[in-house]
């Protein structure tokens, strides 16, 4: 993972497409990955505060069979690559291939770790010891605000327009950068 891991018990956990990078639909190809504005200053700014940054993403194209996790592997390379130039980095990635009904029937199965379930941000707080109840999970879906609602997080709205959700997040922002300064808001003794 790029960047330095810190010891800290808080993490942002970040959905990928339309969150980090631009969402072009089943991303299989390195060449496509842009990274969506403030992004990495956003990624960067939560690092500085002290918090984990860990992607956590459904890859349902893997089980459609529209790409394989190398091809996956190699789109999450190019992120890491883009977002190191600008000075941010990750600290974990988690991704599920899972999608029942799926064409590859190794990753035809129904999990606990696709997005709305909240396994992918279980597993990360297990494995890099992240207190749920300091972290806050930030995308662009109800999915990613249902996740880490059941995992105890804060969650955090990425659109630049009022939704109707069945499970409403902690905030709203436009982009990562903006995201932070409710991060900066949180933080502060009441």
């Amino acid at each position: 993972m790029i960047g330095i891991m810190n010891n800290a018990g808080k993490a942002v956990f970040l959905d990928r497409d339309g969150t980090v990078i631009r969402d072009v639909g089943y991303l299989s190809a390195p060449e496509d990955v842009h990274l969506l504005p403030y992004a990495a200053r956003g990624i960067l700014r939560m690092r500085e505060l002290g918090y984990r940054v860990v992607l956590v993403t459904n890859q349902s194209g893997i089980a459609r069979g529209y790409f394989t996790e190398d091809d996956f592997k190699r789109v999450e390379a190019r992120m890491e690559e883009e977002l190191a130039a600008r000075g941010a980095g990750l600290d974990a990635v988690y991704y599920c291939p899972h999608l029942p009904g799926g064409a590859v029937a190794a990753y035809a199965i129904e999990c606990e770790c696709r997005k709305p379930k909240p396994g992918l941000i279980l597993r990360a707080a297990r494995e890099l010891g992240i207190d749920l109840g300091a972290s806050v999970m930030v995308g662009d879906t109800e999915a990613d605000i249902q996740a880490g609602r059941r995992a105890g997080c804060r969650t955090i709205l990425l659109s630049t327009e009022r939704v109707s959700l069945l499970i409403q997040p902690d905030a709203h922002a436009a982009h990562l950068l903006e995201a932070v300064e409710h991060l900066e808001r949180w933080g502060r003794p009441k």
